[in-house]
């Protein structure tokens, strides 16, 4: 069962498949029960133990545009 879900899921660890997160580059992208997409930071918060919350958004595509918005601006000097 494992090894299936893990080919289904492709990179995803198992764990991060069963929870509904898709890891991007840097970012966790979640769906919300209310059918909107959140982005996560991939580290955590020092202060809170929890991921930071860099944004909701009303399609996949559009936390996906986000995160390479945010990753471009990131490295830009």
């Amino acid at each position: 069962m494992y090894q299936l879900r893990r080919e289904i899921c492709g990179v995803l660890t198992h764990a991060a498949c069963c929870a509904g997160e898709v890891r991007t580059g840097a970012a966790v992208i979640r769906k919300l029960k209310s059918g909107e997409y959140r982005l996560y930071s991939r580290k955590l918060n020092p202060k809170t133990g929890k991921r930071r919350n860099l944004g909701t958004f009303p399609t996949r595509a559009a936390a996906e545009r986000h995160e390479r918005a945010i990753q471009f601006f990131k490295r830009q000097r």
